[in-house]
């Protein structure tokens, strides 16, 4: 059987990565430490609580709850199942890449057809309030005034690629819809659930502690992936291949009128998102250029997540394809809804602060850090139940005879 030319390709960049790392070992090894810090202080307390939270909520059958009660809006609006909600609701609160962990779980069980799974794992893996509000808008860029843009931008952009995904393959490979169609809408909601957590069967006992097993595991994966793409970012900048990259970004920045100096920016954030926009915050350009290029760079999110959400969907029939063209999408949106709040909504702040409190170090800072990841996912799941309950208010209509 004759290989294709990408796995000649694919065989030479690995060979290359590990002869760089065996040039540069101290470069290697400080990067590992570096990604494995950012893991364990950041990705793992802020993760956790989520992974943990959504499996058990999947288990008791609240997904085939909510798959019923939002089926009227999420199929016109986005044209997959209402059970999708909650993958939105969640992966909107938690951040990257729980909407995929929950998109691959809900196909495994056959809740949304492959088609759907990827149309909405493209739209649904996104950023957190958490990350975008307390590292990048204070963190980096040292003032809470630009997290309003920020956020805006990244949640619109989102919504905007939801709906434009909703015409990708339209009519193909749509799964039945949850809880059959007769009966009012809150009691074949609760029958589904009913019915979800009978097919199950596990003890709570069983449950609590497969989540907590799996979700170990999941950030695990993570983690290994984040300390491979900050050793591979490190080694290719000391190798002085990112740098060469700089002329191809210039052709990115220079028609759309944006500074030069952003270069570094993208070529990091092509990489991973946490160094591109560092660099956007720090870099001497105007304020509404660095925020567009902030934005743009935490839609697209980076290779690292990319290799996330591909090594997550392994064992399932779903495509990362998909995925990327919609996170470039989700990239380009998210600068022009920027564009367009900044001239509606002018943010005056200064160049660069390095206040650094929300990355501080120590037990202290873990534990806030775990503490409102456990907030955001209880506003989820409350903003679910609000939105499920105006929905059948909505929606209600007595049953036939009665």
């Amino acid at each position: 059987m004759r290989e294709s030319p990408l796995t000649h390709l694919l065989v030479a960049a690995v060979v290359g990565l590990v002869l760089a790392m065996v040039v540069y070992p101290e470069t290697a090894f400080s990067a590992a430490v570096a990604g494995l810090k950012v893991w364990w202080d950041i990705v793992f307390p802020a993760l956790l609580p989520f992974f943990i939270g959504a499996q058990i909520l999947m288990a008791l059958g609240v997904v085939h709850f909510m798959g019923v009660m939002m089926e009227p809006f999420m199929r016109p609006l986005f044209n997959v199942p209402g059970a999708g909600a909650f993958v939105v609701a969640v992966g909107l609160a938690s951040g990257y890449p729980l909407g995929a962990v929950i998109t691959a779980r809900m196909r495994q069980q056959g809740l949304l057809s492959k088609t759907e799974a990827e149309r909405l794992m493209s739209f649904s893996n996104t950023a957190d309030p958490l990350f975008m509000a307390g590292a990048v808008a204070v963190g980096m860029f040292g003032t809470a005034a630009v997290a309003g843009p920020i956020m805006a931008a990244h949640y619109i952009g989102a919504l905007l690629t939801g709906l434009a995904l909703r015409f990708w393959r339209a009519g193909r490979d749509r799964s039945p819809a949850l809880g059959g169609r007769e009966g009012w809408l809150l009691g074949r909601a609760w029958r589904a659930m009913v019915d979800a957590r009978r097919e199950d069967g596990r003890p709570f006992g069983q449950v609590l502690g497969d989540a907590v097993r799996d979700s170990v595991n999941t950030l695990l994966l993570v983690g290994g992936l984040i300390i491979l793409m900050s050793v591979v970012i490190q080694v290719l900048g000391r190798a002085g291949i990112l740098h060469a990259l700089g002329g191809l970004f210039l052709l990115v920045l220079h028609p759309l009128g944006l500074d030069p100096s952003l270069t570094r920016s993208l070529i990091s954030g092509l990489f991973e998102l946490t160094l591109g926009t560092q660099a956007a915050a720090q870099a001497p350009a105007p304020l509404a250029d660095r925020l567009i290029v902030a934005g743009a760079v935490i839609a697209w999110s980076g290779l690292s997540v990319h290799a996330q959400v591909a090594a997550i969907v392994q064992g399932t029939d779903l495509h990362i394809g998909p995925y990327i063209a919609a996170r470039l999408f989700h990239a380009v949106a998210t600068g022009a809804v920027t564009v367009l709040w900044l001239a509606w909504f002018p943010v005056a702040a200064p160049a660069f602060l390095p206040a650094t409190a929300w990355a501080a170090p120590g037990p202290a800072a873990w534990l806030a850090r775990l503490a409102a990841a456990t907030v955001h996912f209880l506003l989820a799941v409350g903003g679910l139940a609000t939105v499920a309950a105006v929905t059948q208010l909505l929606r209600w209509r007595p049953a036939a005879g009665r």
